[in-house]
């Protein structure tokens, strides 16, 4: 679960079927869990009319589990960058009454969210659960790239290279974290390294 100690943190509960026509449900790795696990108290059918889209990782696990759900629909993407164009078509065709339900890693949680609120789905219709990973998605407020799965402190720039202080400050706009750079007085004072998001 995430830190409290994190004011600018979204706060994620555990996913409950809601009342609606359609459910769409985006999860990636063991987000996988908390989808099969609310559907252990879900009524008869309930995913007759659902979407999944499901980002499993490199391990493929929980592919499976989400099958035999027997959604309507079911998407599997390698990134969610790959995913991103079928979650938009999904909510530009939505109609009214679509619950959202969002799970898995605190990445794909903030940009699926993102996707649904500027297709404009009401924030009352979307669940959220985080779960796996406490990895970190960063943006470099230097060169404004964002690196996915920063699991160290300090932790390298993908795009420009630079050594940054993953700060604890979650941006909800860009769906990251803040990264400023560690040693910008002297390039070649490199602390130590530490694995602190598993």
């Amino acid at each position: 679960m995430a830190a409290k100690s994190i004011i600018s943190r979204p706060v994620y509960g555990t996913l409950s079927p809601q009342p609606g026509k359609h459910h769409l449900f985006v999860a990636d790795a063991e987000g996988a869990l908390a989808i099969s696990d609310m559907a252990a108290g879900t009524p008869a059918g309930f995913f007759g009319d659902a979407h999944i889209i499901f980002i499993p990782g490199h391990d493929g696990r929980h592919v499976a589990t989400l099958q035999a759900l027997k959604p309507a629909q079911f998407y599997q993407g390698h990134t969610f960058a790959s995913a991103l164009p079928r979650l938009k078509q999904t909510l530009a065709n939505a109609h009214m009454g679509l619950r959202v339900y969002l799970a898995g890693t605190e990445g794909l949680i903030g940009q699926a969210m993102q996707a649904a609120l500027e297709a404009g789905i009401d924030h009352t219709s979307i669940q959220t659960e985080h779960r796996g990973s406490l990895a970190r998605r960063m943006q470099c407020v230097h060169c404004k790239g964002i690196t996915e799965n920063v699991t160290t402190q300090p932790a390298t720039c993908a795009h420009c290279g630079l050594l940054l202080l993953v700060r604890d400050h979650y941006s909800r706009r860009i769906a990251a974290f803040q990264g400023v750079c560690v040693n910008a007085e002297d390039r070649s004072e490199i602390p130590l390294i530490e694995e602190v998001f598993p």
